[in-house]
């Protein structure tokens, strides 16, 4: 997979006298080509070895990927290679020699009769040999393909490597310890297409496992009884499952998400942390004073050491471990105002990697504590100087029902006193998802032709507890759709846009959102751009059945839950269906669709863009060859808001109107 060969690698390394923007950076009020924000990032992962003297890297130009290994030391480039087109979900270091990445490609087991769907294949770098091995190579009956996320440990036998596999002969999905040297795996645990979930102690022991029936909706916690396991504990979770999240912050507890009201009776969300005892079967509630949108844990021992929340500035965290807590001071003391973001640690805790992107497209510097210094390694959007950035505001107010929505406003860069000027809503996916502070590359494209970005967390988005996301439920193409109108009527209260200037836009639930948005609040919008959007609510949960061979699995009940059926094809929700209202859909509408897209197909662009046809309603329908439902290839990503600036500006100009 990778190709050999010696790429330009430079470690930008700047010592900063106080954090900033590098002076060299200049103030350029003429905005960067649209390839610019399109592109993917420049750097897409960037960790640290456990000594804390090696970096690793994943970086872009164009569509090809490479991976760089320096020392930090020396400044020697310890291994550089092409990764080529292939997508890289994961970098971790194994130890000190050897680095894994994570790649995917969107395609089928044939031998297994699999639909295509996104697989995930590890390799496995030696930076003494040069060689690179594929994670469960020659495993007998066992595909090369990961099936869940890797795991690192450091062992008393040394830096292993775990990872689940498909035995393509019984359909076992057992946990593999990996042979370093020939990527070969060997079966340490038995598990099947039941087991949801496991955890390691940093012995690489299998110390608590989850079970999960489809059809029963029964989540199951199993923890060590001799050399078996037993059921500690069990609750009918049809929809809304319990998870692991880790170790606990000793070697012998593990941390459990999950809705347990006997326990933590007044808690605002269905996922309370509690550590659990695997010996005892104890829960007890961890003490973060608010509660996590993540966890940090130790790089060597992967003890609990503290917690991340989004905050509405940015994330913010909370430490239990005393020494992290005052490495974490120290940096947001630095980055005073910057909303720093924890990347990657070393396992001393004297080096961090921390990421910003408060007004300004993103960059990475490393932080060492011993000598007192941060150092630039690195910018994501290298083309976007700071003056190109235009400014976030966090803002708040109440949809027609009283519920308080927060989102946030992304202005045209050097636009201070906002008024009149045209409005895009930019809705998320998800829908239980969020919009964040700092850099989006796509709101601050549109913004830089102009516009002002609306990105409001509609009821049903996370991070704004039980109630709010409960909100959301069977609200699709109702409350969920108006709280986005409610926000430009808001805007357009307060003077900051012109009412009659607004178009919608969004991708995934978004797009289905800048669909319904056409079809049920015309009224509102001008135009629409829907990339990867649902458009037939019963048609997609029906093909979710027809994928699953199934009438009845946690992912059917949780679309029907949200989409507000009672049942599979439930008729209902034509009448929230763009492609079944298309007489209804007042103004003109682009498309925008990867055909490789295994979330949603691109079938549902397809019917929507024949029934605007035979409605005779304006529609243009761009299809991406080779994409994926994230916009993973930047060719694809820059052609999408190539078409999408040019839909807008042709349908809702930025500029002065008479």
């Amino acid at each position: 997979m990778f190709k050999s060969g010696m790429m330009a690698f430079a470690l930008a390394v700047a010592a900063l006298g106080g954090v900033g923007s590098p002076d060299a950076w200049a103030q350029s009020p003429a905005p960067a080509p649209l390839e610019a924000y399109g592109a993917t990032p420049a750097i897409e992962h960037i960790q640290l070895s456990p000594s804390g003297e090696r970096i690793a890297r994943i970086t872009v130009a164009g569509e090809t990927r490479a991976i760089a290994v320096t020392s930090l030391v020396t400044g020697e480039n310890l291994f550089v290679a092409d990764i080529g087109v292939f997508k890289v979900r994961d970098l971790r270091w194994i130890g000190e020699g050897r680095v894994l990445v994570v790649t995917s490609q969107t395609r089928n087991i044939a031998s297994l009769g699999a639909p295509r769907s996104e697989l995930f294949f590890g390799q496995m770098i030696d930076l003494e040999t040069q060689r690179v091995v594929q994670v469960l190579d020659r495993t007998p009956d066992v595909l090369a393909v990961l099936y869940g996320p890797a795991s690192v440990r450091s062992t008393r036998e040394g830096d292993t490597l775990f990872v689940r596999g498909i035995n393509a002969s019984n359909g076992q999905v057992n946990l593999h310890r990996i042979d370093l040297r020939t990527g070969r795996g060997r079966s340490v645990a038995y598990m099947d297409h039941t087991t949801e979930d496991y955890v390691l102690d940093s012995e690489g022991q299998v110390i608590a496992m989850a079970r999960y029936d489809e059809l029963t909706g029964r989540w199951t916690l199993r923890l060590p009884d001799g050399r078996n396991y037993r059921e500690a504990w069990a609750v009918d979770a049809p929809v809304d499952l319990p998870a692991f999240h880790g170790m606990g912050r000793t070697p012998r507890t593990v941390v459990v998400g999950a809705d347990r009201p006997d326990l933590a009776p007044e808690a605002d969300a269905s996922d309370v942390l509690f550590e659990v005892d695997v010996d005892t079967g104890d829960w007890s509630r961890l003490p973060f004073e608010h509660h996590p949108d993540f966890l940090v844990h130790h790089p060597r021992t992967r003890l609990l050491i503290g917690a991340g929340r989004m905050k509405e500035e940015g994330v913010g965290y909370e430490f239990l471990d005393p020494l992290a807590s005052r490495r974490w001071e120290a940096v947001e003391r630095a980055f005073r105002d910057k909303a720093p973001e924890l990347v990657s640690w070393n396992d001393a805790l004297n080096r961090v990697v921390v990421f910003t992107d408060t007004a300004e497209s993103g960059q990475y510097q490393l932080v060492d504590f011993d000598r007192g210094v941060a150092d630039i390694v690195g910018d994501a959007y290298p083309a976007i100087a700071p003056g190109q950035v235009g400014a976030v505001r966090s803002i708040h107010y109440s949809a027609e029902d009283g519920l308080q929505i927060h989102g946030y406003l992304t202005l045209p860069p050097g636009a201070t006193e906002p008024s009149g000027l045209p409005l895009v809503v930019l809705a998320h996916g998800g829908p239980a998802s969020r919009d964040v502070a700092g850099f989006d590359w796509w709101a601050q494209a549109l913004a830089s032709r102009g516009y002002a970005v609306l990105q409001a967390n509609f009821r049903g988005s996370t991070g704004y507890g039980r109630d709010f996301l409960e909100a959301g439920y069977g609200e699709w193409g109702r409350k969920m759709q108006t709280d986005l109108s409610d926000g430009v009527r808001w805007l357009a209260t307060e003077g900051v846009i012109d009412p009659e200037r607004v178009c919608i836009v969004g991708a995934s639930y978004g797009g289905y959102a800048a669909m319904a948005g056409l079809a049920l609040d015309g009224d509102v919008y001008r135009c629409g751009v829907s990339v990867s959007g649902v458009s037939d609510l019963r048609r997609m949960v029906n093909r979710e059945a027809q994928l699953e061979s199934t009438r009845d699995s946690q992912a059917i009940r949780y679309w029907n839950r949200f989409m507000g059926a009672e049942r599979l094809n439930d008729r209902s929700l034509d009448e929230l269906s763009p492609a079944r209202l298309a007489a209804s859909v007042d103004g003109p509408l682009l498309l925008i669709h990867g055909k490789d897209d295994t979330v949603v197909p691109i079938e549902q662009s397809r019917i929507m863009a024949e029934a605007l046809r035979r409605a005779g309603k304006p529609v243009e329908f761009v299809e991406l060859p080779g994409e994926d439902h994230w916009l993973s290839r930047s060719a694809t990503r820059q052609r999408m808001l190539i078409e999408t600036v040019r839909f807008l500006e042709a349908n809702n100009p930025a500029g002065p109107t008479n």
